[in-house]
């Protein structure tokens, strides 16, 4: 059989989310408004756990952590989808399309295991309150971000160097608004097997193990707080992880709706709504999540709010 014409790509076309003309410019004002507030909001939030001395807490490193890795994966798309919403022919050079999805990759797998740290942490914060500062040590809690980036990496390079050493055929239109490794398949002559395989065990095992971490930890979290007799310590305990499991099953739920569907309702229609939902509007959402409803974060930006008003103009 004839093989598929294989060519050197200098470059690759996204099809972007719509193709429909009208809707370029309403689309472009929409996701610039998202964008923006997300970056705002995380730079916000980093700043804050940073400076705010009542929020040197286990609790906050990780929350700055999940922040960064929050800006990270939304810039890592973000300004290339606003660019092609203006731009007459929606191209990304094939270096860039290599370091976009490695940064994607990196990010998004870093941010499933820092909730399970988060998760974790709740635990030990509820269950082992006496031992919570002896358990979740600096060391601990950099041990626990720091083995979720060099993890993240690890699989972020082998995907995208399998992918991108592999022979792409003579078309380049990637069916999505950026480099995502499912699309990317799709555009190789050369045997995907050993790819499919690596992303399909990889990606059950991320979502599995950081879920199974987060499940573990709220049912031990949900039977110590069974077991306490004042309501008043429960609400405590219910108040201090509502903000975290609001932030999980949004993302989860996002995910698993992606790569827990049958095969034959898959299409890349819908992969692109549920990717611009935890690419841009999922990181818009946490800060604001962790401040409406954490009485901590928005007590300190009440005093960082009364501070700037005491500077003398």
């Amino acid at each position: 059989m004839n093989q598929p014409n294989q060519t050197v790509l200098t470059e690759f076309i996204l099809m972007g989310i719509t193709d429909r003309p009208g809707l370029q410019a309403p689309f472009f004002g929409l996701f610039l408004i998202i964008y923006v507030i997300s970056v705002v909001g995380n730079l916000g939030m980093i700043i804050l756990t940073k400076v705010d001395s009542r929020l040197q807490t286990p609790m906050y490193f990780f929350l700055r952590h999940l922040a960064f890795i929050d800006l990270g994966y939304s810039t890592a798309v973000g300004p290339k989808m606003l660019v092609n919403f203006i731009a007459n022919q929606n191209t990304i050079p094939y270096n860039g399309c290599a370091t976009q999805l490695a940064f994607f990759i990196l990010f998004i797998i870093s941010e499933l295991f820092i909730l399970s740290a988060m998760a974790y942490d709740r635990y030990v914060a509820i269950c082992r309150p006496l031992l919570y500062m002896v358990i979740m040590s600096q060391k601990v809690c950099w041990v626990l971000v720091a083995v979720p980036y060099v993890y993240s990496a690890f699989l972020s390079l082998i995907t995208t160097i399998k992918i991108f050493m592999s022979s792409f055929c003579d078309h380049n239109i990637i069916k999505h608004f950026y480099c995502d490794s499912l699309p990317l398949l799709t555009l190789l002559c050369s045997s995907t097997r050993d790819i499919e395989l690596i992303i399909l065990i990889f990606s059950a095992f991320n979502l599995v193990s950081s879920l199974l971490i987060v499940l573990v930890s709220y049912i031990l979290i949900l039977m110590a707080i069974l077991r306490m007799n004042s309501a008043q310590g429960r609400h405590k305990a219910f108040s201090t992880c509502g903000s975290h499991l609001t932030v999980v099953i949004v993302l989860y739920a996002t995910l698993f709706f992606m790569y827990v569907q049958p095969k034959s309702s898959h299409s890349f229609d819908t992969d692109k709504i549920a990717s611009a939902f935890y690419t841009l509007i999922i990181p818009m959402l946490n800060p604001m999540i962790y401040s409406l409803r954490n009485k901590e974060v928005k007590s300190a930006l009440c005093r960082i709010w009364k501070n700037l008003h005491k500077l003398p103009v």
